[in-house]
C-alpha cells in the first residue's frame, strides 16, 4: 500500500508539499498540485484519517443520530446521507435508538462529541426528538432532518406538506369529493405534515373533512384502519400516509371483494421499492432520499465554512401515477358498514 513518501517521490516533491495539497492549502503552485494529484491517482493513495486529524485538528467525521423504528424513510435518509458524506470525503459515526428518550439522545451526543466529530446530524422521527435538542448549546454544529421547521435554518427535509397536497389534489382532480385519510402516529412529525397537507386541499376546494383514522405505519395497522374507515360512512378515495399502511388497506379491501380502483381509489406515500408490485400497482408520492442526503451534507459544509444558517431547506417530492387511483364513476362509493371476515 502506497504511503505519502511514495507519492512525494513519484511527483518529485517533498512530503510536506504532498501534505499541503491534501489539506487544500493555497501555497502550492497549480502545476505542482496537478503533479501531486496525478501521483495520488496513479498510486491509489488514501491518506490516513488519523494522521490528517493530527495535522489539521479536524477528523473529517460526522456524528449521525437517528431515532425511531427502522422504517423506510428514516433508513433511506441515513443511507443517502452516508453516501453524500463519503463523496465529500467525510466518515460517519452512527448512533441509532428505537425511542426518542431525551437522556439517550443526550448520551449519544456526548459520546459522539467526545470522538471529536466536526458536526452532528439528527434524523428526527417525532416531536420528542426535536424537544431533546432544541435548546442545547453544543460545541459543534447540529443539522436536523425534520419536516416541521421547528429547528429553523438548522433543518433540512423533504416537503411532506407539499407531498400530501400532491396526493390529495390528484384524487380531487379525478373527481373524488369524499377523500378520507389514513394518518400516521400522532407523535410523528412527518405524519402531522401529511395530515396538514390533506386538510389544506380539502378546505381550499370546499370538500368535507372527515376525521382521519391513525395507524402505526405498519400494514397490519392499515388493515385494521380499513375496517374502521369502511364502517364510518361513504367515501370514494383514501390517502394513506405511507405505502406500508396502503398495502394493509389493499389487503382488507381485497378480502371484502371491494375492487381498487373500481370502488375505491388509493394513494400512498414514500414509493417504497415494492409499491410498483402491489395489486394494483400503487399510486404514491416519491421522496428522493439521495437528494435529501446531499442537501444535508451541503448545509453542513456551509456551516463548517463559517456561513450563517438561512431558511429551512426543503426538497420537493413528486407524484408517481400507477393503477390504484382512477376517476370516480367506475363503481359506487362505500356506504355500508364492513362485514366481518368469514
Amino acid at each position: 500500500m502506497a504511503n505519502i513518501t511514495d507519492v512525494a517521490r513519484l511527483a518529485g516533491v517533498s512530503h510536506q508539499t504532498v501534505s499541503r495539497v491534501l489539506n487544500n492549502e493555497n501555497t502550492v503552485r497549480p502545476s505542482t498540485k496537478a503533479r501531486v494529484e496525478a501521483a495520488i491517482a496513479e498510486l491509489h493513495y488514501r491518506p490516513s484519517m488519523v494522521a490528517r486529524a493530527l495535522v489539521t485538528r479536524k477528523t473529517r467525521t460526522i456524528g449521525l443520530i437517528s431515532t425511531g423504528n427502522p422504517l423506510y424513510g428514516p433508513s433511506s435518509t441515513a443511507l443517502g446521507f452516508n453516501e453524500a458524506a463519503r463523496e465529500a470525503g467525510y466518515q460517519v459515526t452512527s448512533a441509532s435508538m428505537s425511542t426518542s428518550d431525551r437522556g439517550a439522545i443526550l448520551e449519544a451526543i456526548d459520546v459522539l462529541v467526545a470522538q471529536n466529530v466536526e458536526a452532528l446530524v439528527l434524523i428526527a422521527s417525532d416531536v420528542a426528538s426535536i424537544e431533546a435538542v432544541q435548546d442545547l448549546e453544543l460545541q459543534v454544529p447540529l443539522i436536523t432532518a425534520e419536516s416541521s421547521g421547528r429547528m429553523g435554518g438548522h433543518s433540512v427535509s423533504i416537503d411532506q406538506f407539499r407531498g400530501a397536497e400532491l396526493a390529495t389534489s390528484y384524487l380531487a382532480d379525478l373527481g373524488h369529493r369524499r377523500i378520507v385519510h389514513l394518518a400516521g402516529p400522532s407523535t410523528s412529525l412527518d405524519a402531522a405534515e401529511r395530515e396538514r397537507g390533506w386538510r389544506s386541499v380539502l378546505a381550499s376546494r370546499g370538500l368535507e373533512t372527515r376525521e382521519p383514522v391513525a395507524g402505526d405505519w405498519s400494514p397490519e395497522s392499515g388493515y385494521a384502519a380499513a375496517e374502521r374507515l369502511l364502517g364510518g360512512g361513504d367515501f370514494t378515495a383514501i390517502f394513506a400516509a405511507n405505502d406500508q399502511m396502503a398495502l394493509g388497506v389493499l389487503h382488507a379491501l381485497s378480502d371484502r371483494g371491494l375492487p381498487v380502483p373500481g370502488r375505491i381509489s388509493i394513494v400512498g406515500f414514500d414509493d417504497i421499492p415494492e409499491a410498483a408490485h402491489f395489486i394494483p400497482p400503487l399510486t404514491t408520492v416519491r421522496q428522493d432520499f439521495g437528494e435529501l442526503g446531499r442537501r444535508i451534507m451541503e448545509s453542513l459544509l456551509e456551516v463548517l465554512r463559517g456561513q450563517e444558517f438561512g431558511e429551512p431547506v426543503r426538497t420537493e417530492p413528486r407524484l408517481i401515477e400507477r393503477a390504484s387511483a382512477a376517476p370516480v364513476g367506475a363503481g359506487r362509493a362505500v356506504t355500508q358498514p364492513i362485514a366481518p371476515p368469514t
